[in-house]
């Protein structure tokens, strides 16, 4: 009976994340950006005052992780061509700081930090692979 009601807290929590915070973002990089920004480094616990505030510590853990997991997931599944244009729509949010953000991706691999925690090497070596070609594409594109 406990595990059913996690279920249904959890599944409340990602229902809520969804459709209030993460609608609010164009773009599945600019999800993925947001969710894993969210992640302390140190604890390893996602961090969201708004969520822990209306549910239970371990449904918000567990909901945020199933958000990054699949938000992940699905920018693998997506083809390149529209993994480029999807990032892009991303970094086109950052402004002036556009070519900032790319070069220091690209330079510190700051990207690394989207993986999510206890998936496979292989999908975190696919997805920085990925991103490091697709930062090569805009880099050689930017204007003198």
């Amino acid at each position: 009976m406990e595990s059913l009601e996690r279920f249904h807290q959890s599944r409340a929590v990602t229902e809520d994340f969804s459709s209030r915070t993460l609608a609010a973002i164009s773009s599945v990089f600019g999800r993925l950006y947001y969710v894993s920004s969210l992640k302390d480094e140190g604890s390893g616990r996602y961090e969201h005052d708004g969520l822990t505030s209306l549910y239970p510590p371990s449904a918000v853990q567990e909901a945020l992780s199933h958000c990054h997991e699949e938000l992940f997931s699905r920018i693998l599944e997506t083809p390149m061509k529209d993994q480029e244009s999807d990032l892009r729509a991303c970094l086109d949010s950052a402004g002036d700081k556009y070519w900032d953000l790319i070069e220091n991706w690209r330079e510190n691999r700051d990207f690394r930090n989207m993986c999510p925690e206890g998936l496979p090497d292989y999908l975190d070596d696919l997805f920085c692979s990925n991103m490091g070609a697709l930062l090569a594409i805009f880099s050689s594109r930017k204007p003198n």
